[in-house]
């Protein structure tokens, strides 16, 4: 027999569908969906007998699964002397919500609802979906251009031509011709997707202060090389390390912190400044569709290099 939820507070719903799923698959749900059959008499047919039989098994075994899955301080005032479908309308009465609760409830998630990429947008329209069913089962008929529009108003701007090719058509699509296309936009979208690394660094010539960048290690190191070594000084030359000696000057007899000409240079950037920007930008995309846009950095130098 399937499994019941204990009956509590507020699962009442959930309950009740259990009840109905276990004796339905149990094949004794007949007290539960039909009167009790009047008494046998000596002119009853055996059709009868069959049918009465059956009905006092299921609501025997209906009574005894609906009260051993209620909680005890629930069952009081409950009613003891009835049969399974009485006992199940006066539980229902008890946890009855007003239907304008429900429909403002629905509603409400219904029109609050946003796409946030967790389990794909088929299953954020099937959702959608299953909310104008409960409100329709209200009495509430939210056709299926309304579920259109707002699945549409609702997706991020990624789908922006999904809902152009949709706005500039006088044709309403159905659910499953909305779906079919988000489904396909967003798989395109995720084979499109490529990885971007960038860089930026600029020398400030306000003292104190320091140039912001926005990259992963590698670039970094690779652009402050570069940096270093082309701003070296008048030699504009680096040098490993061999021995004492300057590395500005390159003259053995003294260190770099010493040198009289670093020191001036140090002095002449200061007061001058530096305007220089570098600007590096990697790109990984494995597919790159013809509706691309790109952008011109507007620097005066490119340097592209290709696998």
């Amino acid at each position: 027999m399937a499994t019941i939820e204990v009956l509590t507070r507020s699962n009442f719903k959930k309950w009740e569908e259990d009840i109905e799923f276990a004796m339905e698959m149990a094949d004794v749900d007949l007290s539960l969906v039909s009167d009790k059959p009047g008494d046998l008499t000596i002119a009853s047919t055996e059709d009868e007998k069959l049918v009465h039989a059956a009905w006092m098994k299921s609501n025997l075994i209906c009574l005894l699964s609906m009260r051993r899955s209620i909680l005890d301080h629930l069952k009081s005032g409950l009613l003891t002397d009835c049969t399974a479908k009485e006992l199940m309308t006066a539980i229902s009465e008890r946890y009855r919500v007003s239907s304008n609760a429900d429909i403002g409830s629905l509603l409400q998630v219904l029109f609050n609802m946003k796409y946030d990429g967790n389990g794909g947008v088929r299953d954020y329209i099937i959702r959608m979906v299953d909310y104008q069913t409960k409100l329709k089962a209200l009495k509430v008929d939210l056709p299926d251009t309304c579920i259109v529009h707002q699945a549409l108003n609702t997706l991020p701007p990624e789908f922006s031509i999904i809902k152009t090719n949709y706005n500039s058509q006088d044709e309403s699509w159905c659910i499953n011709d909305l779906i079919s296309r988000v489904v396909a936009e967003e798989e395109k979208l995720k084979n499109h997707k490529g990885q971007v690394a960038l860089y930026v660094a600029g020398s400030n010539s306000h003292k104190g202060k320091k140039s912001k960048s926005y990259n992963n290690k590698a670039a970094h190191e690779t652009t402050k090389e570069l940096g270093q070594s082309s701003n070296m000084g008048p030699n504009k030359v680096s040098f490993k390390k061999n021995g004492d000696h300057c590395f500005f000057c390159n003259k053995k007899c003294h260190m770099k912190k010493d040198c009289l000409k670093y020191k001036t240079w140090l002095a002449k950037r200061e007061n001058t400044g530096n305007d220089s920007l570098a600007l590096v930008c990697e790109s990984n995309i494995s597919k790159a569709p013809y509706s691309s846009w790109w952008l011109d950095s507007g620097a005066t130098n490119h340097v592209a290099f290709t696998i």
